[in-house]
This record gives structure tokens, C-alpha cells and sequence, in this order.
């Protein structure tokens, strides 16, 4: 049987990568997809590729989920497709990076906008919708929510996800009563789209960590959703609060 069979997922961020391989697996696995995306095209890609594998999708774009505003239309558009919210799937970001003497004031404001803001404007659009039938909160932290990265300065980036990372634990407590879970998951380096151009070319602080992962190499997109798919389903239904590392074992090594 079909883990997400007839849950109603919403998830951002679907144009590419992870959030690309989020619907195209919570829609095999028998759930409706509603996906949003500020990139159109890319968006428009995922939901075809969805439909021809024999998918429910429907898609909004271009939606900035950044913007309080324009995601809580956007949420409360999405409850209405379906007549509900089950699954909320924070996929979303955009990074900056910069040593702490060099990063702009504007460029942290930007990350903690677009990584850690994003994910309350999110949750808060998506609560009443949630309260009204239980359901579950899938948040993207990052393994540099909670350790310092040697290989390349994320200050903005670190502070932001350790802050999903809380938000996290708060929301499983506040959601206890109503029958919302909510749930983290902590990638370590995984190879998208946008970080290509770090696979190809990787500087050496950064390649001498993945030789020394455990499991060795990068992970894909695909290593974070299966997670995200049992945390979603009915067979996590007494897991909430937990921040679950899927980075092929680099955080054990200090």
C-alpha cells in the first residue's frame, strides 16, 4: 500500500532538487501534492514530470515564500484545493554565505528571511488548517544548525537553521494537543542543482570531509525525501519534535 495514500501534502519549493524530488515521491506514494515555487518553469517541469509517472499534483507559481503575505494566500488557496492540509513540507531556502567580518548586514537579513522567516510564515499560514484535522510539519534543517563547518564560512546559514531546528521542538510541543506532529531533518551536503558547481570543483576542505564520512561521497535529494516520507506517514505517528541527521555519518566525526 501506498505510505502517503490520500494525504494532502503541501510542500514549497518544488521548481528543482530536493523539493523536485519531494513531490515526485510523496505523489508516487499516494499523496496529493500542492507545490509552490518563484521559479515558474521549473515548477511547471515538476508538476509534468509528476502527472506523466501517474501523480496528483497541482501547482502555484510564481509564489515568493518569503513574502507573509503571499504564502498565507497561498496556503490557505492550497487547503482549499483538496479541503485540507495533512502534510506541511517546509522545503524552501535560499542561502548566503560569508565570513562573520565580512557578511553583509543585508546578506544576513536575507538568510535568516529566506531560511528560518520562510519557515514560520509557513507554519503560522498553515496552523489553522492543521489544527482543524492533525497532521504533520516536515522542516529542512541543515548539520550546520548545530556543529561549526570547517570547509566554507555559514554563519547566517547555521543561525538560521538552528533556528528551524527549535522552532521544531516548540511547534511539537504546541502541536501535541492538537495532533500535529512536527519534524526536522538535518541534511549534511547533498548534491542539487545549485550546489553542482561544488561537486565539480570542490575546494579541499570541503572534499577531505566527504573522504572522511563514513558512508563516503555526497548524498541526493533522494536520501532526505525517503526520510521525509516516513516522518510524514502514519508510521512515524508517535515520532515528533526529533531533528534527524541523514548526512551518511559526518556529524559523528566531530
Amino acid at each position: 500500500m501506498a505510505r502517503l495514500a490520500g494525504k494532502i501534502a503541501v510542500i514549497t519549493g518544488i521548481g528543482a532538487g530536493m523539493g523536485r524530488e519531494a513531490a515526485r515521491r510523496f505523489a508516487a506514494e499516494g499523496a496529493r501534492v500542492v507545490g509552490c515555487d518563484i521559479d515558474v518553469a521549473g515548477l511547471e517541469e515538476t508538476v509534468r514530470l509528476v502527472r506523466e509517472a501517474g501523480g496528483e499534483i497541482t501547482g502555484h507559481a510564481p509564489v515568493d515564500a518569503g513574502d507573509a503575505r503571499a504564502v498565507e494566500a497561498w496556503i490557505d488557496e492550497a487547503a482549499s484545493v483538496y479541503g485540507g492540509i495533512d502534510v506541511l513540507y517546509n522545503n524552501a531556502s535560499i542561502q548566503r554565505f560569508g565570513a562573520i567580518d565580512e557578511i553583509s548586514v543585508e546578506d544576513w537579513d536575507f538568510a535568516i528571511d529566506m531560511e528560518l522567516n520562510i519557515v514560520f510564515y509557513a507554519v503560522r499560514a498553515a496552523w489553522k488548517h492543521l489544527k482543524a484535522r492533525g497532521g504533520v510539519i516536515v522542516n529542512i534543517g541543515s548539520i550546520a544548525g548545530t556543529r561549526g563547518v570547517e570547509f566554507m564560512p555559514q554563519n547566517a546559514h547555521g543561525a538560521a537553521k538552528a533556528g528551524v531546528i527549535n522552532l521544531t521542538q516548540q511547534l511539537a510541543v504546541e502541536g501535541g494537543p492538537h495532533g500535529i506532529r512536527a519534524v526536522c531533518i538535518s541534511p549534511g551536503f547533498i548534491q542539487t542543482p545549485a550546489t553542482k558547481f561544488l561537486v565539480d570543483a570542490p575546494p579541499s576542505p570541503l572534499k577531505a570531509a566527504w573522504d572522511r564520512t563514513p558512508l563516503g561521497g555526497v548524498g541526493q535529494p533522494a536520501d532526505v525525501v525517503s526520510a521525509a516520507v516516513f516522518l510524514a506517514s502514519d508510521e512515524a505517528s508517535w515520532i515528533t519534535g526529533i531533528n534527524l541527521v541523514v548526512d551518511g555519518g559526518s556529524t559523528v566525526l566531530g
